[in-house]
């Protein structure tokens, strides 16, 4: 079982089939399955899932790089480049880092197919701020 599994029970990960595979502090990676669960109407891989899924590998990864027991990691901002339809399959989430700050973090999030081709580009912003007294 992943060490994340418990974190994500009853969660939006959970809704959407997302696993994380692998998490360092230079990188983390997810996979989503594609099907209806995440399509938007006419049948394609809905945006906001993909964006859902690039938070997700960004603010995991901006977590591996903290305090984990004093801080906590938010997202601020967040962008995404939509570059090729997705009606089935899984695709895979890849979070680099751009800026790892003592106060902000960048990455870079790739979401790609099966064969590596290019679904969705993301970038994501993350304050690291103290975390609040009644969760220490």
């Amino acid at each position: 079982m992943s060490p994340f599994a418990a974190l994500q029970q009853e969660t939006l990960l959970a809704t959407l089939g997302i696993e994380i595979t692998e998490a360092s502090r230079e990188r983390v990676v997810a996979t989503m399955p594609v099907g209806p669960r995440v399509h938007q109407p006419f049948g394609l891989l809905h945006g906001g899932a993909s964006v859902a899924l690039a938070e997700t590998v960004a603010s995991t990864a901006a977590w591996m790089n903290v305090d984990q027991a004093a801080e906590i990691v938010v997202g601020i901002e967040i962008n995404a480049n939509h570059l090729r339809a997705k009606r089935d399959g899984v695709v895979t989430a890849t979070a680099t880092p751009l800026h790892v700050g003592r106060r902000t973090q960048v990455w870079d999030v790739r979401i790609a197919d099966e064969e590596g081709r290019l679904v969705c580009a993301s970038r994501c912003t993350l304050a690291v701020v103290p975390r609040p007294q009644s969760e220490r």
